[in-house]
C-alpha cells in the first residue's frame, strides 16, 4: 500500500460491543436515510443503494400474501461516526423485537454486526429478514428488463451450487409461484415453506454468497450472511443473500454477521475470503 494512505485503526465501544474500523481516504463511505442504505467510494463508479432493511418476515412464507408476511417495523439512526465512518441504525418492530445494527466500512467491504432482541414476554415470530441490494447500476444492466424472466443484470450475478460458481440462470429456471417473476434458492436445512413467494429453485446453494459482476467484469460486488434464510433474485434489479433470525424466545437475543465485499475480479480470492470470514466452505475451482 502507498505509504501515503496509511490507514488507521480505530476501536470504539458501543452498547456492549464493538465498532472497529479503519480511517484514510480509501475507506468506503457509508449514509443512510428513510431505510435507504448508501455505499460509495473504493471500486464503485456510482454508489450502491440497499435496502435496509425491506422487511422482516415470518415463516410460512413460500405461499402466503405478502402482507401477511411482514412483520412492520420502525427504523431510526442512532449515529455515523464521522472518523470511524461507524453507522449504528435500531429497528422496532411491531411485536417489541428490538433490532441494533452496527455497520463498519472498510476498504473494500461493509461489515454487518446483528443483534435481535425479544424484551417481551411473548414469543416472536421474526424468522427471517431481506437486505435489498440495488445492482443496475453497478452492473451497467439498467432496469429496462427487470421485469423479464431472467433480466440482463441477473446474467451478471452469481452464486455456488455443488461449490461450483454458477452464473445465472441456473437450469432448469422455476417460472411458477404466487408472484412472478423473480428466483429464489432455499439455504440448506430451511424449509421450504419458509421463503419469499417468487419463483423456488430446485438448486439448493452451496454457500450464502451471492454476487455480480461490474459493467466492465473486472470488479465484483458481493454479499453474504451467517446465517442465511435464502438467495434471491428479485424484480427491482436487486440481489439478496437474506438473514435468518428463526423467531425469538422472551427474553432471547441472536446475532447475527453479514457482509458486502465490493472487490476486484478475482473469484478464487473472494471464496478465500468469504471462508475465513465466515469459515463456510465454497469453492471457485
Amino acid at each position: 500500500m502507498n505509504p501515503g494512505k496509511a490507514l488507521t485503526l480505530l476501536v470504539a465501544a458501543w452498547a456492549g460491543g464493538w465498532c472497529v474500523t479503519t480511517q484514510g481516504a480509501d475507506r468506503l463511505s457509508l449514509e443512510w436515510t428513510n431505510n435507504v442504505l448508501t455505499v460509495s467510494g473504493g471500486l464503485l463508479k456510482a454508489p450502491v443503494q440497499i435496502w435496509y432493511l425491506e422487511a422482516y418476515c415470518r415463516a410460512g412464507s413460500t405461499d402466503r400474501e405478502w402482507a401477511e408476511t411482514v412483520l412492520s417495523h420502525r427504523a431510526e439512526r442512532v449515529s455515523l461516526d464521522g472518523a470511524t465512518g461507524c453507522l449504528r441504525l435500531r429497528d422496532r418492530l411491531v411485536d417489541g423485537v428490538v433490532v441494533e445494527h452496527v455497520l463498519t466500512p472498510g476498504i473494500d467491504e461493509v461489515d454487518f454486526q446483528v443483534e435481535a432482541h425479544n424484551p417481551t414476554g411473548t414469543a416472536s415470530e421474526a424468522h427471517w429478514a431481506q437486505p435489498c441490494i440495488r445492482v443496475d447500476g453497478f452492473t451497467g444492466a439498467g432496469k429496462a428488463d427487470a421485469w423479464s424472466e431472467v433480466p440482463a443484470y441477473a446474467r451478471k450475478s452469481f452464486l455456488f451450487i455443488d461449490g461450483q460458481p454458477k452464473r445465472l440462470p441456473t437450469e432448469p429456471w422455476a417460472l411458477r409461484a404466487r408472484y412472478v417473476p423473480g428466483q429464489v434458492w432455499a439455504a440448506p436445512g430451511v424449509d421450504r415453506r419458509d421463503v419469499n413467494p417468487r419463483p423456488l429453485s430446485v438448486w439448493t446453494p452451496s454457500s450464502g454468497l451471492i454476487g455480480c459482476y461490474s459493467a466492465d467484469e473486472r470488479s465484483i460486488l458481493a454479499t453474504a450472511w451467517e446465517p442465511w434464510q435464502e438467495l434471491f433474485q428479485g424484480v427491482i434489479a436487486c440481489i439478496h443473500s437474506d438473514f435468518r433470525i428463526g423467531g425469538l424466545a422472551p427474553g432471547e437475543r441472536k446475532k447475527i454477521r453479514g457482509k458486502l465485499y465490493i472487490v476486484e475480479a478475482d473469484l478464487k480470492s473472494l471464496v478465500r475470503r468469504y471462508q475465513r470470514d465466515f469459515g463456510i466452505a465454497a469453492s471457485a475451482e
